[in-house]
C-alpha cells in the first residue's frame, strides 16, 4: 500500500494567499531574469510553481501537501482535480520544475540564461492552468 503524503488542512479561501504568494515570486523571478540572476530566477519560478500548486489543492480540496517531497503536491492535484488532458500537461510541467529545486537551489549548479529559459516556459504553462482552475 503506497505511504499517504502529509497533509495540512486549509481554510479555501486562503487560497488566494498562496496565488498572491504565487505571483510575488513570479513576477520576483522575471525580475531577476532581467538582472541575469540566473539561479535566483530558478529558485523563485520553482517556488512560484509549487504556490501556484499549493493554491490549487487549497482551494479544490482544502489541504496542501505537508511534506518535504514537493512531488507529493503533484499527487495532490492528480487525486483533486478532475482529469483532463490540460491537467495531465500541467502536471509534467510540475513535475519538470520540481526535478529543478535541488539542483538550482543546493548544488552549486550555475543556471544560465538557456536554462531559465526553459524554465519560464514551463512554469507559464503551469501558471495559465493553475490560474484558470483558481477562477
Amino acid at each position: 500500500m503506497p505511504k499517504k503524503s502529509i497533509r495540512k488542512n486549509i481554510d479555501r479561501a486562503k487560497s488566494s494567499n498562496y496565488r498572491t504568494v504565487a505571483d510575488n515570486f513570479y513576477h520576483g523571478a522575471d525580475v531577476a531574469k532581467e538582472y541575469e540572476y540566473w539561479n535566483a530566477a530558478g529558485v523563485l519560478i520553482v517556488h512560484a510553481a509549487i504556490a501556484f500548486a499549493d493554491a490549487v489543492t487549497i482551494k479544490i480540496g482544502g489541504v496542501k501537501s505537508q511534506g518535504e517531497n514537493h512531488y507529493d503536491t503533484v499527487a495532490l492535484i492528480d487525486e483533486l482535480v478532475t482529469p483532463s488532458a490540460d491537467k495531465q500537461k500541467a502536471l509534467n510541467q510540475l513535475r519538470k520544475i520540481i526535478a529543478h529545486k535541488t539542483s538550482v537551489s543546493y548544488s552549486g549548479d550555475i543556471y544560465s540564461k538557456k536554462d531559465v529559459d526553459r524554465l519560464w516556459v514551463l512554469l507559464e504553462r503551469f501558471r495559465k492552468w493553475a490560474v484558470m482552475v483558481l477562477r
